[in-house]
């Protein structure tokens, strides 16, 4: 079939989803047309859900099951992309990083999380089962991944890291003032490693910051680039050169305007002993 576009599986719960979608019409001969007009829909929507650009809700889920005489298979599916404390294309970014030369991230609020003490860690995640965002389940599921992405970093040799921090991720109290106090503390370890570069993007800045959302970008062993970047509700893997070589030169600006890693450094350390 001409322009058919090729799924993985394993990139999201959203493209499995579609993929096994996709199967079960294959396997009936059904064109996309055909099973909308099965399940209430277009057949571009069926497109649109097939390849991920549109994701499947309960109510899509339980059209399909009937259509297909499936059960509950597509509703349970649904479920658990519903149920992830993860963000969509996430999962996906996190099986690139593990094999990264180069990481660069820049983070506003919250130190990233490969920066992240257990313990600050765990508060981010406590404040978000208090205010209903995920489960006490879902908490311990992205405190598990986190582990395994820090310790995945250590490797010989170590993966390159540049992290620059908006200055609200250090004036940003979590945890209380042990936890703040053990977090700079890492922050300080982590810039004097020999594979580390640590900068503060200064609220003088302002306008000429160069990103308004947090953004990380990898540089694999063959020397592709990958992008992903996230909003509150979503995340984006970018893999076209035309699109992750624009960020990777804001992301040159933004060391250059950033403060150095000295006076980075400095801030930080007064932060540590209470120094406004």
């Amino acid at each position: 079939m001409v322009n058919r576009k090729e799924l993985d599986p394993e990139t999201s719960p959203a493209a499995r989803f579609g993929q096994h979608l996709r199967q079960l019409r294959d396997e009936r001969g059904w064109t996309q047309d055909e099973l909308g007009a099965r399940v209430g829909c277009t057949g571009t929507h069926i497109s649109a859900v097939e390849t991920g650009r549109r994701p499947p809700t309960s109510r899509f889920a339980a059209s399909a099951d009937r259509a297909f005489g499936a059960g509950d298979r597509f509703q349970r599916m649904v479920s658990a992309l519903q149920n992830t404390a993860l963000l969509e294309g996430f999962p996906e970014y996190v099986r690139q990083e593990v094999r990264a030369a180069e990481v660069r991230l820049f983070e506003l609020g919250i130190v990233p999380g490969l920066l992240q003490t257990p313990e600050y860690a765990a508060a981010i995640a406590t404040g978000a089962v208090r205010r209903g965002a995920i489960t006490e389940q879902q908490a311990e599921e992205r405190l598990t991944l986190l582990a395994e992405r820090q310790g995945s970093l250590v490797r010989t040799p170590p993966p390159f890291i540049h992290a620059v921090l908006d200055e609200s991720c250090v004036r940003r109290v979590v945890g209380g003032p042990k936890v703040m106090a053990d977090q700079m503390a890492k922050l300080v370890a982590f810039a004097e490693l020999p594979s580390t570069v640590l900068q503060i993007a200064t609220y003088d800045l302002g306008e000429r910051r160069a990103f308004d959302l947090p953004v990380t970008l990898l540089t694999l062993p063959d020397r592709s680039q990958i992008a992903y970047s996230e909003s509150a509700q979503q995340g984006q893997l970018e893999r076209d050169l035309r699109f992750v070589q624009p960020l990777m030169t804001a992301y040159h600006q933004l060391q250059a305007e950033a403060a150095s890693q000295a006076v980075s450094l400095a801030m930080i350390e007064q932060l540590r002993k209470g120094a406004p």
